[in-house]
């Protein structure tokens, strides 16, 4: 399963910033692919290339596995419950929370 030139582009075009953002919505439980859809145009097929990318073997096998046994936490139309934002209240636009020190 290689990567497209166009993905390859996608991938290129963004800011080291986002893929760290990216990787950490890939592991967040609440963050799904259609969130990931709206805020970065990667389908979950993309998406997956992307992980296979970023992380390690290791840890990408981690992923996979977390992904497919709680799938229905990543797609939208399978999870048990609605949810109206991205990320927590508590947390900035910088990923930091706030309020603790």
């Amino acid at each position: 399963m290689g990567i497209s030139a166009k993905l390859k582009e996608k991938i290129k075009s963004l800011s080291e910033e986002d893929k760290d953002r990216l990787v950490r919505m890939g592991w967040e439980d609440r963050s799904t692919f259609d969130a990931i859809k709206t805020q970065f145009g990667f389908s979950p097929n993309e998406f997956v290339r992307f992980m296979r990318t970023q992380l390690d073997r290791k840890s990408y096998d981690r992923w996979r596995r977390r992904a497919n046994e709680q799938g229905h936490l990543k797609h939208q139309a399978k999870r048990g419950f609605k949810t109206s934002q991205f990320k927590s209240s508590r947390q900035s636009l910088e990923g930091k929370l706030k309020g603790y020190k």
